[in-house]
């Protein structure tokens, strides 16, 4: 009930109405619970949680993002508690009043060569940084109109809707209809076409150099999302289009801290103009309470390390063959893609609930159900996350048990291509 506010006949109820929305995401399968994840950095993956009987139990788990277990190394906590006695736990502002420290412009330094970029602003997430960035160029360019692919992250939705500027969604990777888009619109009017370099859920490509082509031949800017490539792609770990070698062609890029870095926060990358213009326009930059130093320290010595060493980057390409290899032989049907993301389809919202509540309880196995809104009704899955720690061992159990529970009651096929 909310604080102080007697309820009379014909006002509004606030309570009831949220708890009537709650009651009809709970009755769609798509109510979020909390797992209490008590995570090892010297054992992952294997973490510790809660049994139904309330028993503390240990699993494996297979939803971290933390690809190359960068958070788990010794130098990159070495360095976040160094500068954490040295500068204090926080930064105590925003970076325009003393939130500026010599770990945030170093930071932004490494990130601007990492992808080959003249400049980089930090951010408390890759999410904030597509929602301001987007936003105040929308806001300051008079008539820019987004080009979407349909398939894009909720943070850019966001970041879309924010604003007024128009808007025109193309079908997932479709250049034939990109280009009848781009091809539809008067060559003087700015456009932004945004689009991810591998998508989260489905794990599908962008096919980056057709993009390039197609914007460049219309004038139009283009904005990547590579929040799940940065780290695991290309010669230093920069991302697709470091792989591709089109780092120079690609406008504004995102990319995040938190996943295959290992630590917190994100980041664009982009031309010394554009960056000046979001850090002094920026709303959702300007007053933000900037990221603490260490972070920032620890984060700059994990890209040090992913930039100078192979060999984890290979470990965990291996892991996605091996898995893949093990649930074709155990009948486990999932998405084909060319990334590392592995989504076994379900189709159905609680039995995608079901099967993960059954693995953990039954099998001491952590699979997040994906369901309604982050995938449309009907996509419902179970996304395979592996990282460059997980062994042949846990590999095996995982598509035994998946197999096991899943042919107990067959899985509803959303794409006849799978597997």
């Amino acid at each position: 009930m909310f604080a102080n506010r007697r309820q009379k006949t014909g006002m509004f109820n606030y309570d009831s109405f949220l708890k009537n929305k709650l009651r009809e995401l709970k009755d769609a399968g798509s109510y979020r619970y909390f797992l209490e994840v008590n995570k090892s950095a010297q054992h992952f993956p294997h973490f510790h949680y809660l049994n139904n009987e309330g028993v503390q139990r240990s699993g494996v788990n297979w939803c971290s993002n933390d690809y190359l277990c960068m958070s788990t190394r010794e130098e990159v906590i070495a360095k976040l508690g160094f500068v954490t006695h040295r500068s204090g736990t926080g930064s105590s502002g925003t970076r325009n009043i003393s939130g500026t420290t010599i770990y945030h412009k170093e930071l932004e330094k490494t990130l601007a060569e990492w992808h080959k970029k003249e400049a980089a602003l930090l951010f408390n997430g890759a999410y904030a940084a597509n929602v301001t960035a987007l936003q105040t160029l929308a806001r300051n360019i008079s008539g820019l109109i987004f080009i979407s692919d349909e398939r894009n992250h909720a943070s850019i939705i966001e970041g879309m809707r924010g604003c007024k500027n128009p808007k025109m969604i193309f079908r997932h990777n479709d250049m034939d209809h990109l280009r009848e888009i781009l091809s539809s619109l008067p060559a003087e009017q700015p456009k932004l076409v945004v689009f991810e370099s591998v998508y989260s859920i489905t794990g599908t490509v962008a096919p980056i150099k057709e993009i390039i082509e197609l914007t460049k031949e219309y004038n139009a800017l283009t904005y990547v999302d590579e929040v799940h490539a940065v780290g695991l792609y290309g010669e230093t770990g920069a991302g697709l289009f470091e792989k591709e070698s089109l780092e120079h062609e690609i406008d504004i890029l995102n990319g995040t801290l938190s996943k295959a870095v290992g630590v917190f926060g994100g980041y664009i990358a982009a031309s010394a103009t554009v960056i000046d213009f979001i850090r002094s326009f920026g709303s959702g930059f300007i007053f933000t309470t900037s990221l603490p130093p260490a972070v920032c320290s620890a984060a700059n010595k994990s890209i040090q390390l992913i930039r100078e060493e192979r060999e984890e980057r290979q470990v965990f390409h291996q892991n996605v063959l091996l898995l893949r290899k093990t649930l074709k032989e155990y009948g486990v049907k999932y998405t084909p893609n060319d990334s590392h993301i592995t989504s076994v389809p379900v189709g159905d919202a609680n039995r995608c609930r079901e099967v993960a509540h059954e693995l953990l309880q039954k099998q001491s196995i952590y699979l997040q159900p994906i369901n309604y809104p982050t995938v449309p009704v009907g996509e419902e899955c179970l996304r395979i996350v592996i990282t460059a720690r997980h062994q042949p061992k846990h590999i095996n159990h995982l598509a035994y048990s998946l197999n096991k529970i899943l042919n107990a009651r067959p899985v509803i096929k959303y794409n006849e291509a799978n597997v």
